[in-house]
């Protein structure tokens, strides 16, 4: 599968994944979705608003538009469905960068400044929208562990299952 093929498949099952990890966040109480469960940014809407962070700061570093949040563990929304509007939004701007990317361009490198101990980087593209992907994976398995410590029935987050639903990645 070419580079920008690749991206674009990634890009769309990020926002597959979000859309089911948020409806089965919209089963939690507040208290439940606030509530500290050990994860890295402590609660489901903490992981949540942390992840929504992140993007909007990558993005801003690939593109050079858009906020870019100072602290990692900045809330940006306190309620679901704010917080839902907003991630639909951001993942609909990643698909919408990513598929004007052409191969050359995600070999190409770009320099960005780090958040937590700033610095100039230079670093090739893809591997840094592949970090953008990887990292919503790592934290949506903290996710889904805080939605199964409920008891709920956790959303597949699985690759397979996205590409046989939608028939991205299967040719």
């Amino acid at each position: 599968m070419p580079l920008a093929q690749s991206a674009r498949m990634f890009a769309a099952y990020n926002a597959w994944c979000n859309e089911r990890l948020y409806a089965a966040a919209a089963e939690l109480t507040p208290e439940e979705a606030w509530g500290d469960r050990g994860v890295f940014f402590r609660s489901l809407m903490g992981t949540l608003n942390h992840l929504l962070v992140t993007d909007r700061i990558w993005m801003q570093r690939f593109t050079g538009e858009g906020t870019a949040p100072v602290r990692l563990d900045a809330v940006l929304f306190e309620q679901l469905p704010e917080l839902a509007e907003a991630r639909r939004a951001e993942d609909a701007r990643i698909i919408r960068w990513v598929d004007g990317l052409t191969a050359e361009r995600l070999g190409s490198t770009f320099t960005y400044m780090t958040v937590t101990n700033p610095r100039s980087v230079t670093q090739p593209l893809w591997p840094a929208l592949a970090h953008l992907f990887n990292h919503q994976t790592h934290h949506r398995g903290q996710a889904h562990a805080v939605l199964t410590g409920f008891g709920r029935a956790a959303p597949s987050f699985d690759l397979i299952g996205f590409q046989r639903e939608s028939g991205i990645g299967l040719a």
